[in-house]
């Protein structure tokens, strides 16, 4: 008889205490049996660690003592993770109790895919969607499908996707064992879509599980000027990395037109401590471009899929 799946929530936390007993809450009542809880805390100073240690002290708290941002928490977590698949879930939300079981029910169901996106819905408006699994567009915007809509049932069918929101996110551990973790240089903001690149291109695909339903606060732990930054410099090195040279030429228009419009945008709002922080992070893509293209040659090297396929991806 084959063993049971085992499966690993990895959760980044900095200064999230006021969520963790919802966040870990919710996981205790999960219909999955064993299930694997890491807690991996960037230096937080509100007493998250000692909470944890009272109250859910089965959780796996790992201490960094720093801020590694989100994609150092979490690769950490996932490099300390036993589970056969490994989810990445944000400290400021609430699943549902079948979450587990849906996202473990989806990988074994379809091996060809390597990447479950859960149904993310707005936690004080649980009938409004956050995303039903994540979109990129020919000009380069990385986006939420269904963002803001009434769930009328809408997104109730299974189905690929091009990518799943880092803060409800599961991966097989064989695909990131080929492809990698998070790129820790992206540090925060839009590292789930590029990995979904290197998925895709590598031939994994990417399934939406409307079954794994999770409540999300947006922007809880984050967002404003620091988002507005990495959002600018990592949308950068996310095409230069990723886009095949042949959609790099057919959308290479479309792309500097909107890379053009969301400088223009920003310098015209200057006096927003947000706008002056995305022409900052625009500008650190431009000069670290050079680190993006050599991983580019390494990403492009491994390409097993036709560039019509990821071309069908696009929105």
């Amino acid at each position: 008889m084959k063993a049971p799946a085992r499966f690993s929530v990895v959760i980044p936390n900095w200064n999230g205490e006021r969520f963790l007993a919802t966040c870990l809450g919710a996981l205790n009542k999960q219909t999955l049996p064993e299930l694997e809880v890491i807690v991996v805390d960037n230096g937080s100073s509100d007493g998250s660690c000692a909470f944890i240690k009272a109250e859910f002290p089965a959780a796996r708290l790992i201490e960094l003592g720093e801020n590694r941002g989100f994609t150092g928490a979490c690769n950490i977590g996932m490099g300390a993770a036993a589970g056969d698949y490994i989810a990445l879930l944000n400290n400021d939300t609430e699943v549902d109790p079948q979450w587990a079981a849906a996202i473990v029910n989806a990988f074994e169901a379809r091996p060809e895919i390597g990447i479950v996106a859960s149904k993310m819905l707005l936690f004080d408006q649980r009938d409004r969607l956050h995303t039903a699994g994540d979109i990129f567009t020919t000009d380069g915007r990385a986006g939420n499908r269904g963002v803001w809509e009434l769930d009328r049932g809408q997104y109730d069918r299974g189905e690929f996707v091009f990518s799943a929101c880092g803060g409800a996110a599961a991966y097989r551990k064989t695909m990131l064992e080929d492809i990698g973790l998070l790129d820790d240089d992206f540090f925060f903001s839009l590292e789930d879509i590029d990995l979904a690149w290197r998925a895709q291109l590598a031939g994994y695909k990417v399934w939406y599980a409307p079954a794994a339903t999770v409540y999300h606060h947006l922007s809880a732990t984050g967002g404003g000027a620091t988002a507005s930054y990495y959002d600018g410099r990592n949308g950068i090195w996310l095409i230069a990395k990723n886009m095949p040279a042949a959609l790099l030429r057919k959308y290479a228009w479309r792309i500097s037109r909107r890379q053009a419009a969301l400088a223009l945008d920003a310098a015209r709002a200057w006096r927003g401590a947000a706008a002056r922080a995305r022409l900052r992070g625009m500008w650190a893509g431009m000069r670290g471009l050079g680190g993006a293209l050599a991983k580019r040659r390494r990403i492009q090297a491994r390409k097993r899929v036709e560039d019509s396929y990821i071309d069908s991806l696009l929105s």
